[in-house]
C-alpha cells in the first residue's frame, strides 16, 4: 500500500495534467472556431465554382448529338487528366499515382492521424503502378517515410497554418505533372469535420481521366494563362442562367483550375478544423479521466489520513492506560 507521501505525490501530478488538458482544451477550443469559421465561409464559394463547373461540363456533351460541328466534337470528348469527381480509389488505375495525404503536425488529437495514415497506406498498397506520396503533416511525413512512402518535398507548414497561395502553388504543380503524363491520377486524403465529435476521413480523386471535358492547357503555359478556343457556343446547351464569354470552351478552361486550387484549400482548412476538434475532444476527455481519478486517489489518501490518526489516537490511549 502507497505511503500518505506518495499518494501526495500523485494528487499533484495528477492535478498538474489537468492543468495541461484544460488549457489545451481551451485553446482547441478557440482554434476550432476560428477554423470553422473560414471553413464555413469559403464552402459557398467552392460550392459554386463546382455547379458551375458541373453544368458546364454536362452541357458540353450535348453538342456530339446537336451536329456542332468538329470542334464542338473534339472540345465535348474528355481528353484530359484534369477530374473534379470524388470517389474511392481504383486499384485498378495504370500509370504512376500521387497521393496527397493531410494530417497533423503535432499529436494529443486521438484518432486523428491514425485513421488519415492508415487511408494513406491503403490507398498506395491497392496502386499497381508506381506511388508517390506527398504528404502534409509532421506525423503524417514521419509514418509515411518509415513505411518506404517518403515525401519529395517539405509541405508540413500547409498543415498548421493553410494559406490559399501555397495551395495554389501545389494544386498547379500536380496539373502540370498531369498535363505532362508524370501522374496518371491524384488522390486527395484529409479527415472532414462534420461535428465537433465527429470526423470522417476522405479518399477523393483530386486529379484524374475520369470526368472533365477541359481541354489541357498548353505546355508551359503560366497558372491561369490558357490558349482561348474559338467554338461556336451556340452549338452547346447551356444552362440558361449563364452568360458565357468569350466562349464555352475557355470558360471551362479557366473555371477548372481555379475549380481545383479552391478545392485543394477547402481540404486543408477542413482537415485543419477536423484536428481542432479532435483535438478539443481527445483533451476534454483527458480532462473528465484525470478528475475522476483525481476523486479516486483524494479518497484514497483521506481514508488512510484517517486510518493513521485512528492508529495514532489508538497509541496515545493505549500507552495513558
Amino acid at each position: 500500500m502507497a505511503t500518505l507521501k506518495e499518494t501526495k505525490v500523485r494528487i499533484n501530478s495528477v492535478k498538474g495534467t489537468l492543468k495541461i488538458t484544460s488549457a489545451m482544451k481551451l485553446v482547441a477550443s478557440a482554434k476550432l472556431i476560428s477554423a470553422e469559421k473560414s471553413v464555413r465561409a469559403l464552402l459557398p464559394y467552392r460550392d459554386t465554382l463546382s455547379s458551375m463547373l458541373r453544368d458546364l461540363q454536362s452541357a458540353a456533351p450535348a453538342a456530339m448529338s446537336s451536329g456542332g460541328g468538329d470542334a464542338a466534337k473534339a472540345h465535348a470528348e474528355p481528353s484530359t487528366p484534369y477530374s473534379g469527381s470524388a470517389g474511392a480509389f481504383d486499384a485498378a488505375a495504370t500509370g504512376a499515382v500521387a497521393i496527397i495525404a493531410v494530417a497533423s503536425n503535432s499529436s494529443l488529437c486521438g484518432g486523428f492521424n491514425a485513421n488519415a495514415v492508415k487511408a494513406a497506406l491503403e490507398c498506395a498498397k491497392a496502386q499497381s503502378g508506381d506511388v508517390t506520396v506527398f504528404s502534409i503533416g509532421k506525423k503524417m511525413a514521419d509514418t509515411m517515410r518509415r513505411c518506404g512512402y517518403p515525401s519529395p518535398k517539405d509541405l508540413n507548414q500547409m498543415s498548421s497554418k493553410p494559406k490559399y497561395e501555397d495551395a495554389s502553388v501545389l494544386a498547379s504543380e500536380f496539373m502540370s505533372d498531369c498535363a505532362r503524363g508524370r501522374f496518371s491520377r491524384v488522390y486527395l486524403i484529409y479527415n472532414h469535420f462534420v461535428t465537433t465529435s465527429r470526423q470522417e476521413v476522405l479518399t477523393e480523386i483530386f486529379l484524374g481521366p475520369d470526368v472533365s471535358t477541359a481541354s489541357l492547357p498548353p505546355r508551359g503555359a503560366e497558372q491561369g494563362d490558357y490558349a482561348p478556343r474559338n467554338v461556336n457556343a451556340a452549338s452547346y446547351n447551356w444552362p440558361s442562367e449563364y452568360i458565357i464569354e468569350p466562349s464555352p470552351s475557355e470558360a471551362i478552361d479557366r473555371l477548372l483550375p481555379l475549380t481545383l486550387k479552391v478545392r485543394l484549400f477547402a481540404a486543408l482548412l477542413d482537415s485543419n478544423a477536423a484536428e481542432h476538434a479532435a483535438r478539443l475532444v481527445a483533451m476534454q476527455t483527458a480532462t473528465d479521466n484525470g478528475e475522476e481519478l483525481l476523486h479516486e486517489i483524494t479518497l484514497e489518501y483521506n481514508k488512510a489520513r484517517q486510518q493513521k490518526i485512528t492508529s495514532e489516537i489508538l497509541d496515545l490511549a493505549s500507552s495513558g492506560m
